[in-house]
């Protein structure tokens, strides 16, 4: 099977994302390099991190990039498949940290395109609900948008996840 170069996989929480872009990377050889950026700050996080990593099989290298995601895509083996799991955690520590978001996301899509293997990337669509009644939680809502809409422009397949369903957006 071959992967386009850069696959963004959306949906909502527990649409089946993750398994599928798992799915999509597993198809190739491995090794394979699953990008984390999930911070474990309770124990019901730290039991989600426990059941992705459980159901992953051999052929996985886990990196941890809560904050540093470009950096930790570039540092990556030349050719080797990754996943990105998931743009919009990460775009929830680089505002909590207060980090510049959109010279991350920057850095983000100029690491995508200077690496050679393919890059799955998973993100929450969180734009479809009504309009958040706090600021920060209508910031993060539009920097999602923005960050899937820079992606999705220089993408070669867009797949948006229905309960489990994978529908091909692009």
């Amino acid at each position: 099977m071959e992967l386009p170069h850069l696959t963004l996989v959306l949906g909502g929480a527990r649409s089946g994302k993750s398994r599928h872009a798992e799915a999509l990377i597993e198809a190739l050889p491995s090794p394979w390099t699953y990008v984390a950026t999930a911070q474990a700050y309770d124990d019901e996080m730290r039991e989600r991190i426990a059941e992705h990593r459980a159901r992953r099989p051999a052929g996985w290298e886990t990196v941890d990039a809560p904050l540093d995601l470009a950096e930790a895509i570039a540092a990556q083996p030349v050719g080797r498949p990754i996943l990105v799991d998931c743009l919009t955690l990460w775009l929830t520590n680089l505002i909590l940290a207060e980090r510049d978001v959109a010279a991350a996301r920057a850095a983000l899509v100029a690491a995508c395109e200077r690496v050679s293997a393919p890059i799955v990337l998973v993100g929450n669509e969180v734009g479809l609900g009504i309009v958040p009644e706090n600021a920060l939680a209508r910031r993060f809502r539009d920097e999602a948008g923005r960050l899937h809409q820079a992606l999705a422009a220089r993408a070669a397949s867009v797949v948006f996840m229905v309960a489990g369903l994978p529908m091909r957006v692009k």
